[in-house]
């Protein structure tokens, strides 16, 4: 793979138009997507506390937001060297192009997340695996399109949103390519999960043909028909976000008393090493105040030990031979390993944090169940009264979208997409609304 090539501005099935010489085609993009639908609500989409009623407690709008921060800081800080690198990209590039691209993709990172976080992708995934209707609708769709259903992945999601012909964002090829973590279908036999960017997919059937087209114009190296290798930006993207939840859902967990100030030092100090400074931090005053300063040391050594081995591995990044994590090859791994061992053990396993997840794996498959019969009846044109009054509660353009589908499953991924970007709340309302549990 080539640089010039990877930071494409091309913006797929449009044609060049006049150039906005106060803002780069990337940071275009970042404006797009800050003022896009799907990404005001993730101020109401859970990260770790479903609905929470703490101020400082992240939901998936901040973490985003802190995401494509970091990722920003890290394209600028890769960008400045690999343009010392490759003297002849000075002509058409600067420094601020790769912070522009990262921080647009690290802010869509978490686009395609649906409500109550990762039990809702499971959630979904589970209405066709296991419930009668779900299971029901297989016959209707093809192999590869059935494994999208079962397998509801967010980072597919938030490519489809991306992409979507009527309403998507048109970002350029180079954003869209750092976004996509893991450029392979669902349906993949041969997949090799040792391989980060096989671990999950990153588009469904759906989109197949336009990361096709994204992979061509970035000239992405395509290893089988099935997968590509990452556009290098993508593991800077993946190592903000690594960054991101490990550190700041360790700093909510100490918020919420899961995790004592004084382990959450200790985890830290494993970062910072001989930068930390004991006597310092217990002159700070206050919890929010200590964490913040920590967080702030700790996010600065990370960030350093990324751009650093991304740096020394460029020429293998460049030829498609690594393929793992940044965070999990860092100096500082066995430290970050060690925070996620904490926070499995006594944050994402907190009491409340599970009774919100149970709730929804009843709430969106029973969602799903009725919209999926509302969006059949009006198909086949035999709507009850009930599945017309459901069918007037779906989003305008959806009722259209739904009225030209010409198969099961755009049927299927219409509803899908609606149940999935719903927010928390929104799908709890709803669904007690619609059971008759509740009427306000």
């Amino acid at each position: 793979m080539n640089w010039p090539q990877l930071l494409s501005p091309h913006r797929l099935g449009q044609k060049q138009g006049a150039i906005d010489q106060s803002r780069s085609a990337f940071e275009q993009d970042y404006d797009r997507i800050i003022f896009s639908h799907p990404f005001r609500r993730l101020q109401d989409k859970t990260q770790v506390h479903p609905l929470p009623v703490e101020d400082f407690v992240h939901t998936r709008l901040t973490h985003s937001l802190e995401v494509s921060s970091v990722g920003r800081s890290l394209g600028k800080k890769v960008g400045e060297q690999i343009l010392k690198r490759h003297a002849t990209l000075n002509k058409d590039f600067s420094l601020f192009d790769f912070g522009a691209i990262v921080a647009a993709a690290s802010l869509a990172h978490d686009l395609g997340n649906p409500p109550f976080g990762h039990a809702g992708e499971e959630a979904i995934s589970d209405f066709f695996i296991h419930h009668p209707k779900g299971q029901s609708l297989k016959p209707f769709v093809t192999e590869s399109e059935w494994a999208d259903l079962i397998n509801f992945e967010g980072n597919a999601q938030g490519f489809r949103l991306l992409n979507q012909k009527q309403y998507g964002l048109k970002l350029t090829a180079a954003t869209l390519g750092a976004f996509t973590k893991y450029p392979c279908p669902s349906f993949f036999p041969e997949r090799d999960k040792s391989k980060k960017s096989q671990k999950k997919f990153g588009y469904f059937e759906s989109e197949k043909e336009i990361f096709s087209g994204v992979a061509a114009q970035l000239e992405l190296i395509k290893i089988n028909d099935n997968s590509w290798s990452r556009h290098p930006l993508a593991f800077l993207v993946e190592a903000a976000d690594d960054i991101c939840y490990s550190l700041i859902d360790l700093e909510d967990g100490c918020r919420l008393g899961l995790v004592s100030l004084d382990e959450t030092i200790e985890l830290i100090a494993a970062i910072l090493k001989d930068k930390f400074k004991k006597d310092k931090v217990d002159k700070i005053v206050g919890l929010n105040e200590k964490l913040g300063v920590l967080r702030a040391l700790a996010i600065g050594q990370l960030l350093d030990e990324s751009v650093a081995f991304f740096l020394d591995e460029e020429r293998n990044i460049l030829d498609g031979k690594f393929d793992k994590a940044l965070t999990d090859e860092i100096v500082s791994k066995n430290a970050l390993k060690e925070i996620s061992k904490i926070s499995i053990e006594k944050i994402y396993r907190g009491r409340t944090v599970v009774e919100i997840e149970a709730s929804g794996h009843a709430v969106l498959p029973g969602l799903l169940e009725e919209f999926v019969l509302a969006a059949q009846a009006m198909q086949q044109n035999n709507a009850s009264r009930k599945h017309k009054n459901l069918q007037l509660l779906l989003p305008e353009e959806t009722r259209w979208a739904l009225s030209q589908s010409e198969s099961p499953n755009q049927m299927l991924r219409l509803i899908v997409d609606f149940i999935s970007g719903l927010t928390d709340r929104h799908a709890l309302s709803l669904y007690q609304k619609i059971n008759g549990i509740s009427f306000f």
